[in-house]
């Protein structure tokens, strides 16, 4: 059974750990575990923020000591007083660390004082501490709410919200509950407290209606953080044209997590990389993964992770990583990899933040147990760092090429069929032939052009208007023609090809 918060920061309390790191955005929640794991040890707690000084930490509305207010006055006054078998917990020091000398030589007294007394000193709050504290620090991330944590804590909402706020009715199945659930999993307590308080809110009641409502507030808090975005895939890989080696190799792992498999000696897959031309189908082929595993399809945002504070970065894709765990069984999305880690391949001047990003994106790989499944997308092989080449990175690569004829013919009816146009009604063999070299989104634009013109006219869409939309606009194949059979040949003996 896997170790609560308040059991992995007692770990540390027992083994004498002289200053501890708690970096979060959930402050209340923190403390509570500070708390608790205080009383379970039998120790005195103190607390210290800037507004309120240090104050004793067990008693409610505890009065703070005079002049600790500033953050060195109560570094000062925990250098002179403290005593064995206490905690001393400081919220949001880090950042008067970073701006005060002083206060850093005395923190170092204090904590080594405090090492050799036994006793912690704990940092909480959302920024990181600062690189210098290294040495002395032991970082403790808090784990996300579990699934029976959450369902305590929609039924503590629910009783909460009927005895203080508006009576209400529940009319929910054991199956609609696990679905509530399910449908948290990754968010922090507080966001999940208040999802469960918007689906209620608008109706007074809780109902099966309420598993949809609360994936909405989830896909909300997910794009408000900017780091995971959930995209939707198609309900059906008939909706996708091509990859049949891709589609083949997917339904041959669609059962890979479960238990019977394992029984049977296979491990789960844990990722793929994609090559390919631009606008050829990688994202997809992503979307496919989704659809024929039945799972949701998160995107991370790299460009989003950096940040122009120290370590902040590093953090918020270590809290990326943590959530979509959380969110598991998931599908995590990296589009445009080289992109995204562009300095990790050569010579940079972001002072190595790229590598360092890579390496820790590199090491999730490896290490994590979740059942996760990475895609990573990519245009320009040259752009990628050699070590996510090595094998053993990803279950597999695939090259994902310009489309075959069999394979424009099953666009071509995707699309026309999505904007209510019958298939037969067109030559689909002459589409075909005047649409070698283009890709699936080549010809979907060359559709959507042909629709503005017969609109403009007043007339319908033929496969006259269509072909001539294809002749007008050249493909990628045509205009990037020496960098396509260079990604081509590079592909050959290093690739499976997707279709």
């Amino acid at each position: 059974m896997p170790l609560t918060n308040r059991d992995e920061l007692l770990k540390l309390l027992q083994a004498r750990h002289a200053a501890v790191a708690i970096t979060t955005a959930e402050e209340r929640y923190a403390l509570s575990v500070v708390r608790e794991a205080a009383m379970q040890s039998r120790q005195s707690l103190f607390v210290w923020d800037c507004v309120n000084g240090l104050r004793d930490g067990l008693v409610k509305d505890g009065l703070g000591f005079d002049e600790t207010r500033e953050p060195g006055g109560a570094l000062a006054w925990v250098e002179r007083h403290a005593r064995p078998d206490t905690i001393f917990c400081f919220v949001d020091l880090a950042e008067h660390l970073e701006k005060d000398p002083a206060n850093r030589r005395l923190f170092r007294d204090v904590a080594y004082k405090l090492g050799d007394q036994g006793d912690t000193l704990i940092l909480l709050g959302y920024d990181e501490p600062p690189g210098f504290t290294q040495d002395l620090v032991t970082q403790l991330d808090l784990a996300f709410p579990d699934e029976q944590e959450l369902e305590d804590l929609v039924k503590e909402t629910v009783r909460h919200h009927h005895r203080n706020v508006q009576p209400l009715r529940t009319d929910i199945t054991g199956s609609d509950l696990r679905g509530i659930v399910a449908n948290l999993r990754g968010l922090t307590r507080d966001q999940a407290r208040q999802a469960v308080v918007d689906a209620i809110a608008s109706d007074q009641k809780l109902d099966a209606d309420d598993v949809d409502n609360v994936l909405k507030h989830k896909k909300r808090s997910l794009a408000a953080g900017g780091l995971l975005e959930f995209v939707e895939a198609p309900t059906d890989l008939d909706d996708l044209g091509g990859l049949s080696r891709l589609k083949h190799w997917l339904q041959l792992r669609r059962d890979a997590d479960a238990q019977k498999a394992r029984d049977f000696g296979i491990e789960a897959a844990r990722g793929l990389l994609l090559l390919g031309v631009q606008g050829a189908g990688k994202s997809l082929a992503s979307k496919a993964v989704a659809t024929a595993w039945r799972r949701p399809l998160l995107r991370l945002d790299v460009g989003s992770l950096y940040d122009r504070f120290i370590g902040e970065s590093e953090k918020r894709l270590r809290g990326a990583l943590r959530q979509a765990e959380m969110m598991s069984p998931c599908i995590l999305w990296i589009d445009e990899i080289e992109k995204a880690f562009a300095g990790a391949a050569a010579q940079s001047n972001d002072g190595g933040l790229s590598r360092r990003m890579f390496g820790s994106l590199l090491t999730w790989m490896q290490e994590h147990r979740e059942p996760v499944f990475l895609i990573a997308t990519a245009n320009d092989v040259s752009a990628l760092p050699p070590e996510l080449l090595r094998k053993g990175r990803f279950d597999e690569i695939f090259f994902v090429d310009l489309p075959g004829e069999e394979a424009r013919h099953r666009i071509f009816e995707i699309h026309l069929k999505r904007r209510k146009r019958k298939s037969d009604d067109f030559d689909l063999d002459r589409l075909v032939a005047a649409s070698d070299g283009y890709s699936g989104a080549e010809i979907e634009q060359a559709i959507v052009s042909a629709l503005y013109r017969a609109f403009d006219a007043g007339g319908d869409i033929t496969t006259d208007t269509v072909e001539r939309a294809l002749q007008e606009s050249p493909p990628l194949s045509v205009t990037r023609r020496e960098q396509i059979q260079e990604l081509r040949h590079w592909a050959q003996d290093r690739c499976v090809p997707a279709d």
